[in-house]
């Protein structure tokens, strides 16, 4: 399999497995701010990785993810803000558009956004979780066993994450969590 892939996509390989750190680090996280800082550096990874790959729909929305991040955290709630977002991210999804693989990061984009503005703590994480196995279909689709992986992990570790806010709600009910 290694002796198929060209150059650019072993780099892509390499670079997804950096992301994977950054990934599992913040999601392992029970703060939302610090899920949202250690994002923003795996999304850096997994944008190059995606150009790479030269799948260019997923690398344009993986760069827009990292403004949605820091939008996100600054306008909290605000629809026109998460509209515009996903406005930009349709357009931006129509001008690199290369097959039906694509549907993958629209879908988690999509997710995403709808997650990261509208909702926190175990709900914005159900999404976050959702968006991930969107990419985790986008990252088999473009043969990416790195990213693959990455998002697999991600989507596990969320899931125990969640288990765990919900166990600290359980034990301290009138603690406010997230």
């Amino acid at each position: 399999m290694l002796a198929d892939m060209t150059a650019m996509e072993i780099a892509g390989q390499i670079v997804a497995l950096v992301s994977l750190g950054f990934c599992i680090a913040g999601f392992a996280s029970t703060r939302d701010d610090r899920l949202m800082l250690l994002l923003i550096g795996a999304n850096v990874a997994f944008a190059l990785q995606y150009a790479l790959f030269q799948s260019w729909t997923a690398a344009a929305l993986t760069v827009l993810v990292i403004l949605r991040i820091h939008l996100a955290q600054r306008f909290q709630g605000n629809v026109a803000v998460m509209l515009g977002m996903l406005a930009v991210s349709g357009v931006a999804a129509v001008l690199t558009w290369q097959s039906w693989i694509d549907l993958f990061p629209m879908t988690a984009m999509v997710l995403g956004t709808v997650g990261m503005f509208m909702l926190r703590g175990i709900p914005m994480r159900l999404f976050l979780a959702g968006a991930g196995l969107a990419w985790m279909g986008n990252n088999i689709a473009i043969g990416s066993v790195g990213a693959t992986l990455a998002e697999a992990l991600v989507v596990v570790t969320n899931f125990v994450t969640i288990l765990r806010l919900q166990r600290m709600r359980r034990r301290y009910p009138d603690v406010e969590l997230p």
